[in-house]
């Protein structure tokens, strides 16, 4: 089955290229009577549009979304929901005299080894335009949490930085989080976000980008979210995180660095609340055990690459296999960082309305 859909009770399917003449999903699975408006989905695309600052593409694309089916006086009618994102600013003429070259780091040698033949135009159906339709059905899904009380926010949590040297990173060190759309990078620490506008923005001088990582968190999950084997909570969110373009790592919790660690140090020791309820002492498992929810805070780590079009010369080959340079030029994100934080939302809110409608199906009471 091609892997254009996502989600099994509520489900996205994304359709569209960067360079054809729209972009847009349809979401299947969401109840009926969800009050929805075209608001609460532009809302959410404008935070991912390109064009907002010089940390990101120079593309302007309005990118006003349509809502053609599932709404019915303002509510959700339980049927398909289809929506439509018009392209304006597409330049092809950018691409063509590179049509024939595999970019560094891009997908163009892959979609030829697949398919043989493919769209040239901006990459296709693999441009992070095709996200677009993930923030949409992530709209959607947000305000679905909301009837549970689960929030979702992420942040630039750190940021590749080359002036202090090898695996070197500028990283947030103050969490205010009602800061995070107060700046152009999206950071909870607006002195670390300033030094990373700097950054980025030698970066893209040096005609070169910059990768980074993106925290997302929700809060408010109830426990019980989850499938015990395949389906288990962190393996879903990790599929959804590693189908975003640019994305290379993924950790929950204290993530890689459990490897450091002892079961004293990393167990979290249960606890009864005020409240009556069951909690932890700590979080290091992330809000995740035995791939199910704690209804502990669910954090979640993205690692991005460094955009892959960069402006100065670099060595490839062409579809015959000759040798050449290419310069790839056009209007690119110097990295990703500040536009991955509303699609990673997206993408975990959309598993975890997934997860609570099917927790609804698995038991009487």
């Amino acid at each position: 089955m091609p892997g254009n859909s996502f989600g099994h009770t509520f489900r996205l399917t994304t359709w569209g290229e960067s360079h054809g003449p729209a972009v847009g999903c349809t979401v299947d699975g969401c109840p009926a009577g969800l009050e929805l408006c075209v608001s609460d989905i532009q809302r959410e695309l404008d935070r991912r549009r390109v064009g907002q600052s010089k940390v990101s593409s120079a593309r302007q694309e309005p990118d006003q979304v349509q809502i053609l089916s599932g709404i019915f006086e303002g509510r959700t009618t339980g049927t398909p929901i289809s929506m439509l994102v018009m392209n304006s600013d597409a330049k092809s003429s950018h691409y063509e005299s590179i049509k024939d070259l595999y970019r560094p780091g891009h997908a163009d040698f892959t979609w030829d080894a697949k398919y043989g033949f493919r769209d040239w135009r901006g990459g296709g159906r693999s441009s992070a335009r095709e996200t677009i339709g993930r923030v949409a059905g992530g709209a959607i899904a947000k305000l679905l949490l909301t009837t549970a009380g689960v929030r979702i926010f992420a942040y630039t949590l750190a940021l590749a930085d080359p002036q202090a040297g090898p695996d070197q990173m500028l990283r947030a060190q103050v969490f205010d989080f009602e800061e995070i759309e107060r700046n152009i990078m999206r950071c909870p620490d607006i002195k670390v976000a300033a030094q990373m506008v700097e950054r980025v923005d030698a970066a893209r001088r040096a005609l070169d980008s910059l990768g980074g990582i993106v925290e997302v968190r929700a809060q408010g999950v109830p426990p019980g979210l989850g499938e015990p084997v395949f389906d288990k909570l962190q393996a879903d969110i990790g599929k959804a995180m590693f189908s975003i373009p640019a994305i290379k790592g993924v950790e929950f919790g204290e993530g890689m660095d459990v490897a450091t660690m002892t079961g004293a140090e990393h167990n979290d020791p249960f606890m009864r609340r005020d409240d009556g309820s069951i909690g932890v002492a700590s979080n290091h498992h992330g809000g995740i055990l035995g791939g199910i929810s704690t209804g502990e805070e669910i954090v979640v780590r993205l690692a991005a690459k460094p955009p892959a079009s960069i402006a100065r010369p670099q060595q490839t080959v062409d579809r015959a296999g000759d040798p050449a340079t290419i310069e790839v030029h056009g209007r690119h994100d110097p990295t990703v960082l500040p536009r991955l934080v509303p699609i990673a939302e997206a993408m975990l809110a959309m598993v975890l309305a997934d997860h609570l409608l099917r927790q609804r199906m698995a038991r009487l009471r």
